[in-house]
């Protein structure tokens, strides 16, 4: 390295007491913001960013909800609470599954927030191909079955193996969580908007799955963490 190699300096060009300025302002402001959002209690902060996340939109999978970093651990927590509070601790389910694609930084999410409180918890996702369950085996262990968002008028089917229809009925291939052993205790959905327009969120409800196959049906508890109303509504 030369001499004027190790002397040399750069600087930006243009007005640097105006930018410098402005950027401190700005700072400032989002300091400001992230701090009044850390004093908000997880619940309230999954709500204020999944608030954000569906307005103006019919359905989303809420990827930039599980994947931002002010996030991603909560709504573990945040699931896992609904679930205690619905009757379903961890001590009462051995795995979470997830339903669709969109489910799947959920089931993660839950797996980790259940571990951090000294919990072992499984995984595993429906294949959205080819009718089977992929993760370590569910033979005779209790699962849930996770979602991102069910709705009877905003549901996109993500999965060749989920299609929600006539109002509040899950067509699911029952048979292949069956045939791995595994029993299902019941449905989670971080957003739902299934059922009685003056259901209260957060208290169960139920919902009828269908085997599109021997088209017998079964009715399990749907545990909604929000309702996609009270979510609009704000």
């Amino acid at each position: 390295m030369t001499e004027n190699s190790e002397n040399q300096t750069f600087r930006r060009t243009g007005s640097t007491t105006a930018s410098s300025a402005a950027e401190t302002d700005t700072g400032n402001a989002a300091a400001h913001d992230a701090a009044s959002f850390a004093m908000l209690e997880p619940r309230e902060q999954l709500r204020q960013v999944l608030t954000q996340a569906v307005s103006g939109r019919p359905f989303s999978e809420l990827y930039a909800v599980a994947f931002d970093h002010r996030t991603a651990a909560t709504v573990g927590h945040v699931l896992l609470d609904a679930l205690e509070e619905q009757g379903y601790g961890v001590d009462d389910f051995d795995a979470v599954g997830a339903l669709t694609a969109a489910a799947v930084p959920l089931v993660s999410a839950v797996i980790l927030a259940a571990a951090s409180r000294g919990e072992d918890l499984d995984g595993f996702v429906m294949d959205f191909v080819y009718p089977s369950v992929k993760g370590p085996s569910i033979a005779g262990k209790r699962v849930i079955l996770l979602d991102a968002w069910l709705s009877e008028k905003s549901y996109v089917q993500t999965s060749s193996l989920v299609t929600l229809r006539n109002g509040n009925e899950l067509s699911l291939d029952f048979s292949i969580v069956e045939h791995e052993g595994a029993k299902v205790l019941a449905v989670a959905s971080l957003i739902g908007g299934v059922g009685d327009a003056d259901h209260v969120a957060g208290e169960r409800q139920h919902i009828e799955v269908s085997n599109p196959v021997t088209a017998e049906h079964t009715t399990l508890p749907l545990i909604q963490v929000f309702d996609e109303r009270e979510l609009r509504s704000e």
